[in-house]
């Protein structure tokens, strides 16, 4: 079988293609299953060139063309704070969690391709698995730091895409902070990676009704990574903390609307 997927790569030109997706995904799965040895995939590591051209422009268009445009016409989506994220490089994007819908919107919001890291409960049915397999997601153990989120993270750091996370681990939709998990501050210690703050409010369930809604997302300056993880936890608390304040998402709108 890879002999036929590289002859057939080599017609189309590309190294990326997205029969190496589809094709031997459905072909290791349905010959694994006839053998009656299927193993599914854990998706607890993934490697640098899964998160391919096919990837990149499945997310783009999941993301901003479904979810980003959507929530604008339907919830007036604003988006703040645009300017601190960087073009280029790697960077931890944290977030408060609120709704199922957070990770697109983060994509939206960012205007760069996240990988995100999703508790291993979200893998077990096949269609979670498809879908967040399309989207680069990779499964995480909420209860412990483990070596292969680690090894995912530096091989991220290798490409042009960012990671995203939840510190809170679960959804918060009453606002609290507390809880918080230390390893998004561990892996930004073992990656020397900065951490881009964003809250996000009025995602909820309850307040997401169509055209009735008034979302908004606010992206804060990237934090420095710190040896001392708790020093870079209380930042992001902090910074996530004055980000959420609806006074100042209305002063940030006033001076847009002059500028």
């Amino acid at each position: 079988m890879k002999e036929i997927i590289t002859k057939i790569k080599c017609l189309v030109n590309t190294p990326l293609s997205v029969l190496d997706v589809f094709i031997s995904t459905l072909y290791n799965f349905n010959s694994d299953r006839k053998k009656g040895n299927y193993m599914p995939r854990t998706y607890t590591q993934r490697k640098p060139e899964e998160y391919n051209l096919f990837r990149t422009v499945f997310t783009w268009i999941t993301c901003n063309l479904v979810y980003g445009l959507y929530y604008k016409l339907a919830c007036n989506l604003k988006v703040m704070g645009k300017e601190n994220v960087p073009k280029k490089g790697f960077y931890i994007v944290a977030s408060n969690h609120v709704s199922a819908v957070d990770p697109f919107l983060m994509v939206y919001a960012t205007g760069r391709p996240i990988a995100y890291m999703a508790k291993k409960e979200l893998f077990e049915s096949k269609t979670g698995r498809f879908f967040l397999n399309l989207l680069g997601a990779f499964a995480v153990n909420r209860e412990k730091l483990e070596v292969s989120t680690i090894k995912t993270a530096i091989g991220i750091k290798k490409t042009n895409w960012l990671l995203g996370l939840f510190p809170q681990g679960t959804r918060e939709i009453d606002g609290n902070m507390e809880h918080i998990s230390r390893g998004f501050a561990a892996i930004a210690k073992t990656t020397k990676s900065d951490i881009i703050p964003v809250a996000i409010t009025g995602a909820t369930k309850e307040e997401r009704k169509p055209f009735r809604g008034n979302m908004k997302i606010k992206i804060g300056k990237p934090i420095a990574y710190r040896e001392n993880t708790q020093e870079m936890i209380d930042i992001w608390i902090n910074a996530v903390s004055e980000l959420s304040k609806e006074e100042g998402l209305k002063e940030n709108e006033s001076k847009e609307a002059v500028s």
